[in-house]
């Protein structure tokens, strides 16, 4: 997805707190539009399920290291969002270890806010020029800034409300299934919802699609959520 003019989403992985703070309260006023993770599942789980134009990671996290959630996000979760890396390990071994994982960028601690902006605001230039806006699944794509469904290229109908929500996340998650609960958090914003609610919800968004394509697209995994999939 390409960043908005004036808007960089900007995911930062930092455990120490002092830090944490001094980088949130820095990013925390536009261009950028920072979330938090203090941990690797933590960011892997934000990654999973969201998108930014890049990411700010710390190399020593509690669990897993910042070499290998760059490796994740290369390999597992297929995302080429741009990576800056930021550690005390200054050695060209531990830098070369970092680009094999790779990552874009390599800041050594202690570093100035002003130099880190600079780099996540090239980063996102880069980014935004490189990126492909729509979202894949086969030969279905999906514009999220006008709604769009394409089928072979071709527009083919648009999505509103929910219905469009849940395809984008939907299709930002694949090949993994979506469970009722990430449903709940990233389309209702966490508010108490029903399973009734979400399946009918759903159950249009089967419907819209099977219209405009010709495939359903979206399996319910009984116990697990939802998955994009087609009968091919």
């Amino acid at each position: 997805m390409t960043q908005n003019f004036g808007k960089i989403r900007l995911l930062i992985v930092e455990d120490n707190v002092s830090l944490a703070e001094n980088l949130f309260e820095y990013f925390n006023e536009p261009p950028f539009s920072p979330d938090f993770a203090s941990d690797g599942l933590t960011a892997l789980h934000l990654l999973a399920t969201n998108q930014y134009d890049v990411i700010v990671l710390d190399v020593m996290l509690p669990g897993i290291n910042g070499f290998e959630i760059s490796h994740r996000i290369r390999h597992d979760l297929r995302r080429s969002t741009p990576i800056i890396l930021i550690t005390a390990k200054d050695h060209i071994d531990d830098k070369t270890q970092g680009f094999n994982a790779g990552v874009d960028d390599y800041l050594v601690k202690p570093f100035d806010l002003k130099e880190l902006s600079l780099r996540v605001q090239a980063l996102a230039r880069r980014n935004s020029v490189s990126s492909d806006p729509l979202l894949h699944f086969q030969a279905v794509s999906f514009d999220p800034d006008t709604y769009t469904v394409y089928a072979q290229q071709q527009a083919v109908g648009t999505l509103t409300g929910y219905s469009a929500k849940i395809f984008e996340l939907l299709l930002r998650a694949y090949p993994r299934p979506v469970s009722h609960e990430q449903l709940v958090e990233q389309v209702w914003d966490g508010r108490p919802t029903e399973h009734h609610t979400v399946r009918t919800h759903v159950y249009a968004l089967r419907k819209q699609l099977t219209e405009f394509t010709q495939q359903p697209l979206v399996k319910t995994l009984h116990g697990r959520g939802y998955i994009l999939h087609t009968a091919e």
